[in-house]
């Protein structure tokens, strides 16, 4: 049995040598996500600079920069994809939710309590996105993924979703801004890099980021409560301008597109681990690896508070998104994400 999967397996690596040394060379010009994110850090940087020269065996190179190194804030990127101004981009999909409201259909706040129900809507809703931007945006695809857990990181005590009620908090999309003023307080949009004279001045008293996010960027420094209930999740899109794509050999496509989904794989496997050494690290807890650690309070969500983010979800962000999105969105989002939640957005 041994000697038969020894023989297989030899088999395997080469057949997948034969298929690197096939590959015609090719050079690619990669913008990735914010450079100082996790996501970036830990798996596209490494991803398309080692990973894909490796596995091709150097037929295939990439230039890769977060999309800031390049002196773009993010939301024009799927823009510059589409017109071929970008070959290839990685951004939050909630930058484009101005663009179409469709962009915000798998992180609508409160959507999604837990990494595993994120997982599971984006899955769902993956082929209509791609439907979608191949049709009427020119751009390929390649996949969906996530960031850790966004949660609240406030200066100020906080019991509960309650106590946001007269607080103002940084916020990263419209319905997130919809989700806190039905409690009361007041939405703040800013860029991620002013949140922190932002919290020291009391401009905000809290702000909303990724866990592990907040730690990298020593929120912990300007904040005294963390609180642990997933608000959403910050979704990402990778995609090819479609005519870049076209001109890739076959082969060079195949390759990529199963390396890339291990890539996105890989990104939803770090989320869950993430998340915790993000409220690990930002209270002090011995479980965090890292040298320096904040001294956060952890705030872990009641029953009661769950159930006040999923009645707000249905009784307020969910009808303002369904009622600024087409017929046809909230038609293919009630018959994909709807059905994995048991929801239906009402036109």
């Amino acid at each position: 049995m041994r000697i038969l999967a020894g023989s297989a397996l030899a088999t395997l690596l080469c057949a997948n040598a034969a298929q690197a040394q096939d590959l015609p060379r090719t050079e690619l010009k990669i913008v990735g996500s914010l450079s100082n994110v996790t996501s970036y850090k830990d798996f596209e940087y490494p991803f398309w600079s080692q990973t894909i020269p490796k596995e091709s065996q150097g037929a295939v190179t990439a230039q890769v920069k977060g999309f800031n190194e390049m002196g773009l804030k993010g939301p024009e990127l799927m823009r510059l994809v589409s017109q071929g101004v970008v070959e290839y981009g990685t951004a939050t999909m909630s930058y484009f939710s101005g663009d179409n409201p469709i962009n915000e259909a798998i992180d609508l706040t409160g959507l999604a309590p837990d990494a595993p129900t994120a997982r599971a809507i984006t899955k769902a809703f993956e082929p209509v996105i791609s439907q979608f931007y191949a049709g009427t945006g020119r751009v390929k695809v390649m996949g969906l993924s996530t960031n850790s857990a966004q949660v609240l990181f406030c200066n100020a005590p906080i019991t509960g979703l309650q106590d946001i009620k007269g607080k103002k908090v940084r916020v990263g999309s419209r319905n997130m801004t919809e989700f806190i003023e039905a409690l009361g307080g007041a939405g703040v949009t800013m860029p991620f890099g002013e949140v922190v004279p932002a919290m020291q001045n009391k401009v905000v008293d809290c702000a909303i980021t990724g866990a592990i996010s907040g730690y990298n960027a020593k929120w912990y420094e300007v904040s005294t409560h963390l609180y642990a209930l997933p608000i959403n999740w910050n979704q990402q899109i990778h995609a090819f301008n479609l005519a870049a794509w076209n001109k890739l050999d076959p082969k060079v496509q195949a390759f990529l597109q199963v390396q890339h989904d291990k890539l996105v794989a890989d990104i939803w496997d770090a989320a869950i681990a993430q998340t915790q050494e993000g409220y690990d690290c930002n209270t002090g807890a011995e479980a965090c690896p890292y040298p320096v650690k904040g001294k956060m309070k952890l705030v872990m969500p009641s029953d009661a508070d769950r159930a006040l983010l999923k009645k707000v979800l249905g009784d307020s962000v969910l009808p303002k998104w369904a009622a600024r999105c087409s017929n046809d969105c909230v038609k293919s989002w009630n018959a994909t994400v709807g059905q994995v939640l048991g929801l239906q957005a009402v036109k």
